[in-house]
């Protein structure tokens, strides 16, 4: 239960959150928002994370950290690597989980939002727009965290699927 208190927690305020990460030590914070960046990319049943307000909540301590010795703050020099490998690393395993296991996955039935139809609709798009889709995808919450599983199931090329 504490890990559903932990994300509870987190979806109420991510700055506080943050805080007490901080508090515990700046690199179990780095290691938190790593984390919680490469779940909410990375595993395909966790698109409700809030991955986007942590970015903003980890740049205002990162703003504090400019020019100051204040022990509650993130050094921007290490929060930037941390919040771009985390989403690329993600979407490399959730590219891999669609391409390998995205078949099975879909035939247990146990993703209800997941139907053939829609598999077949955003197949359908992938084919059309092809690195457009895969690009244009990681703007948007939610479709972020599907579009590199479609992508892999649809048989999209890693190749050409890492670039975008």
């Amino acid at each position: 239960m504490t890990f559903v208190n932990f994300i509870i927690e987190l979806l109420q305020d991510p700055r506080m959150a943050i805080e007490q990460w901080i508090n515990m030590g700046p690199a179990v914070a780095f290691g938190f928002i790593f984390l919680i960046l490469f779940i909410e990319t990375g595993v395909v049943f966790f698109p409700f994370l809030p991955g986007d307000s942590l970015l903003f909540a980890a740049g205002v301590f990162s703003v504090a950290a400019a020019g100051s010795a204040d022990p509650a703050a993130l050094p921007l020099h290490i929060l930037l690597p941390v919040c771009w490998i985390a989403p690329i690393l993600g979407d490399q395993s959730n590219y891999f989980i669609g391409h390998f296991f995205g078949r099975a996955i879909i035939k247990s039935g146990k993703v209800k939002a997941m139907t053939p139809e829609r598999i077949a609709k955003t197949e359908a798009m992938i084919e059309k727009w092809g690195p457009l889709a895969v690009f244009l995808g990681r703007f948007f919450p939610f479709i972020r965290t599907f579009m590199p599983f479609i992508s892999g199931i649809s048989g999209m090329r890693w190749a050409r699927f890492t670039p975008f």
